[in-house]
């Protein structure tokens, strides 16, 4: 399984790490993959995807800024701040280097792109 993929939003390019389950391997297939996401209570971004994934929930309690989750069979959410929450979510994975993610996602609607990271050593 790869270990990586690319978000990008606007000019902005991160880095994910993925988590190995069945929920990732099924986003890795839709990829590429762009999605319109739209803010949600001010703290993440969430899209419904083309199809239902595989879920292994768990209540993470706190959500970290970075965080790439699974929100039921087919929500996609981005967290750009950290809180708790009483909510159960699949982990996907999380944003390397988070800390322009809130200024890149922005306010309000925005089009993030999902894309394979292509490094030999993510093999």
């Amino acid at each position: 399984m790869k270990t990586t993929m690319t978000m990008t939003a606007g000019a902005a390019v991160f880095k994910v790490k993925l988590f190995p389950c069945a929920a990732t391997e099924s986003l890795l297939a839709m990829l590429p993959l762009t999605l319109d996401m739209n803010d949600v209570n001010g703290n993440e971004k969430y899209a419904r995807l083309p199809e239902a994934m595989p879920m292994k929930e768990e209540k993470p309690g706190v959500v970290h800024a970075g965080d790439l989750m699974l929100w039921g069979e087919d929500g996609l959410v981005i967290f750009y701040e950290t809180f708790s929450t009483p909510y159960r979510y699949t982990r996907i994975g999380r944003v390397e280097d988070a800390d322009n993610l809130k200024s890149a996602l922005g306010s309000g609607r925005v089009t993030v792109v999902f894309s394979l990271h292509n490094k030999e050593d993510d093999e």
